[in-house]
């Protein structure tokens, strides 16, 4: 025989799970409110990536596997040690890739913080941020663009680095006799990112 819930319990624990969540969201803007540095793990079909962002924009997106704690430290050391774990306060660039995702996005404008990218590699990855979306360039075009014609390789090893893949679309850069060439994130992800873009259009 089933019972009917008792109102007055069924109150209480809505009551008191819109607590837990109210405090954890006054915890999560006091936490905010004295760092420089928040970072969060994003679950997409790429598998988990960690974001971490500054008060001038995004600082890094890391495919999993990777090392947190080593990757925390870096920056500590490099930007702030005032860093602390915030999904809210990534929100604009996780909101923008999660609209990528699903193919409703094809321009990320959340702002991105250039300080730790200079000279050559700083040109290549403007250049890379500045191929449509659903187009391919080639490493050679890129490092023209880049100001340096004869520097197609140094182009790619600047790619490589890149610090904020998918939003520096390095995935849409290519070999240009048309292969594919390397990926920070492995050529299965490089192929998945041009999936997206092509079923997108």
């Amino acid at each position: 025989m089933s019972s009917t819930p008792d109102p007055i319990e069924t109150a209480l624990r809505s009551s008191a799970g819109e607590a837990t969540a109210a405090a954890r969201r006054f915890a999560d803007r006091a936490a905010r409110r004295g760092a420089d540095l928040f970072y969060a793990e994003e679950a997409s079909p790429l598998g988990a990536l960690l974001l971490v962002a500054g008060r001038r924009g995004l600082i890094a997106l890391r495919y999993a596997p990777v090392d947190v704690e080593a990757t925390l430290a870096e920056l500590a050391e490099r930007r702030s040690p005032r860093i602390v774990e915030s999904a809210a306060g990534l929100d604009p660039w996780r909101r923008e890739l999660s609209e990528y995702f699903e193919g409703a996005r094809r321009r990320f404008e959340a702002p991105l913080d250039w300080r730790d990218i200079a000279g050559f590699r700083r040109r290549v990855l403007r250049a890379t941020v500045a191929i449509p979306y659903g187009e391919l360039e080639s490493y050679k075009a890129v490092a023209r663009k880049a100001g340096s014609p004869d520097a197609a390789r140094a182009a790619g090893n600047a790619l490589g680095a890149n610090p904020l893949p998918i939003v520096i679309p390095c995935h849409r850069v290519r070999h240009a006799g048309g292969g594919l060439g390397g990926y920070t994130g492995g050529l299965e992800r490089k192929r998945l990112l041009l999936a997206i873009e092509s079923d997108a259009r």
